[in-house]
């Protein structure tokens, strides 16, 4: 239960024109991390008949949102502030203990992979200063919402605006997932992205709530995805790594 709000989170949206073009930048498909390439136990739900057509397939993305929000998006903006603040040994054991929370070999391959790639964007791209850069360089592995922060702080983006954006990429994703592997055409695809605008917003909400709370409110409960998440491992047939 969520007894106090800590005092360290204030959000206040100012969102310019540099800022809008960096949270676009990132939140973007075309960000060489390699997020295309996984499905996050969707085809695994799929290969089972639990997703079948495009109502389930946006009943399952939601239902992700939901997970998302529970820890995922809240870690997002607490690492977020410590990056700002160069609290690196704060942003380290945090992110160590996000890894420990993956369930699967796959689920801990992607987000490490994800956050590598994103890591290593970062210093060729010379975003951020020096101290951050460092920190990143110093760290073997990174997950991915800690790497995503890191680059949304070196840009000086609005923590609202770049979790909101963390938030559409994962569900942009997913729904380039389903387009593929259940498979939807297009305009399936995009009326499930354009019904789940609001449902991203309820997130950001959600997660704001709990990485305000004393101690910050983080959920890793999914058993679902865990399951097939591990199925998916071995899976005969896939299109996604693994």
């Amino acid at each position: 239960m969520c007894m106090a709000p800590a005092a360290a989170i204030t959000i206040i949206t100012m969102t310019n024109a540099a800022q809008l073009t960096a949270l676009l930048h990132l939140a973007s498909p075309a960000l060489p991390v390699g997020a295309f390439s996984y499905s996050q136990g969707l085809e695994a739900a799929v290969d089972v008949r639990h997703v079948t057509d495009e109502a389930s397939a946006a009943a399952w993305i939601a239902e992700g949102l939901d997970v998302l929000a529970a820890c995922e998006a809240p870690l997002w903006l607490l690492q977020f502030a410590d990056w700002q603040a160069d609290r690196f040994d704060a942003v380290a054991e945090r992110d160590a203990w996000f890894l420990a929370t993956r369930e699967t070999r796959e689920l801990r391959l992607e987000t490490s992979q994800m956050g590598w790639s994103l890591s290593r964007l970062i210093q060729q791209m010379e975003w951020g200063d020096d101290a951050l850069r460092s920190a990143l360089a110093a760290r073997a592995s990174v997950t991915f919402p800690t790497a995503f922060a890191a680059a949304a702080a070196a840009l000086n983006v609005d923590p609202r605006d770049g979790v909101t954006a963390y938030c559409f990429a994962w569900v942009e994703n997913q729904m380039a997932a389903a387009v593929k592997a259940v498979p939807l055409g297009q305009a399936a695809g995009q009326r499930i992205l354009f019904g789940l605008h609001a449902a991203v917003g309820r997130a950001v909400e959600e997660a704001t709530r709990r990485a305000a709370c004393h101690p910050p409110e983080l959920s890793t409960f999914s058993p679902g995805l865990g399951v097939l998440s591990a199925r998916h491992e071995t899976q005969y047939s896939r299109l996604f790594r693994s």
